[in-house]
């Protein structure tokens, strides 16, 4: 798509202002019930296919789908990465109407990582074509970890400080307690950092290996910029209501990894293709359409098998 400037700078700032919207909404901490939270994520999955569908008025079938697919792949793959968040909040044992601002932070400090990322990935696709290669081969490599993590039971694991982290407590020290959402407090007259803090930085560094996996996965999908910017937008809104919405389910998507392996094993086996396109050898590249339907598939079938595994399982 030929995307001017002007549209961008509404768009930005038409996603700025839904951040803050959203920010405004969950400003006073409390307990977010089921209800709110399957509201909000209906408002923002329809706000995306309002958005998804806009783009095929404009820009026709072929934007639109690659819209689509990036979108419902990047929304897998945060749903993925609400496993790690859940561990997080246990390991810093944050209060639940405290939990809210974290994500929202999270997302906010997700969307200003990815947007670094997507511009870094758009420079180097239109100087080096050969970056599709690493690219593919980094996607197949994460697919292969995600089933040795699955196998594993890596969604079992307690979360465990990095060492930059862990550097940060010592240099600055820790509170004992939470003081609202306070992020500096004083202690023997001293400025200390408290848990809340450290736990939006936990999932400060936590997010930007997420973008590791997810931008080489959507630039499989389209080499549009702007599409992949607002798929990656998008999927992460409404991010911190599903932590609340299905934060009982994530436990009975054992499955998901499995499938998520696949569709990233996929758009890798789908980079690697291009590059060699790209490189004039006759290879079969994969479509959009096709895309956008092997990965509603897989996702449906992941879900179908991981509720059918854990109903069997409550039963035994």
């Amino acid at each position: 798509m030929n995307v001017s400037l002007s549209v961008w700078l509404l768009t930005v700032a038409g996603l700025c202002v839904l951040v803050a919207a959203d920010f405004f909404i969950g400003r006073k901490p409390h307990d977010v019930s089921i209800r709110e939270a399957g509201v909000w994520t209906a408002v923002w999955v329809i706000l995306a296919c309002l958005f998804g569908v806009g783009l095929i008025l404009v820009g026709g079938g072929g934007p639109g789908g690659e819209f689509f697919a990036g979108y419902i792949t990047e929304k897998s793959l945060s749903v993925d990465n609400l496993f790690v968040f859940v561990l997080i909040m246990a390991k810093f044992a944050v209060p639940s109407q405290y939990q809210q601002r974290v994500l929202m932070v999270g997302v906010i400090v997700a969307l200003v990582l990815r947007a670094a990322f997507i511009a870094a990935g758009a420079a180097i696709i239109s100087a080096f074509s050969w970056v599709f290669y690493i690219f593919g081969a980094f996607l197949i490599w994460t697919a292969w970890k995600l089933i040795q993590d699955a196998r594993k039971g890596g969604h079992d694991e307690e979360y465990e400080e990095n060492k930059l982290l862990k550097s940060i407590e010592r240099r600055f020290g820790v509170a004992d307690r939470y003081h609202g959402t306070r992020l500096w407090v004083e202690e023997n007259g001293r400025r200390v950092m408290t848990p809340m803090l450290v736990v939006m930085l936990a999932i400060g560094f936590t997010d930007i290996l997420f973008a590791l996996d997810s931008i080489p996965a959507i630039y499989g999908l389209t080499q549009d910029p702007y599409i992949v910017f607002t798929a990656n937008a998008f999927a992460l809104m409404g991010l911190r209501q599903l932590y609340f919405l299905i934060g009982g389910l994530l436990k009975k998507l054992v499955h998901l990894s499995y499938g998520l392996s696949v569709i990233l094993g996929f758009i890798g086996v789908k980079l690697v293709l291009h590059a060699l396109h790209e490189s004039g050898v006759h290879v079969p590249e994969i479509g959009i359409p096709f895309s956008l339907g092997f990965i509603v598939l897989v996702l449906a079938v992941t879900t179908a098998t991981s509720l059918w595994s854990a109903r069997r399982q409550e039963r035994e």
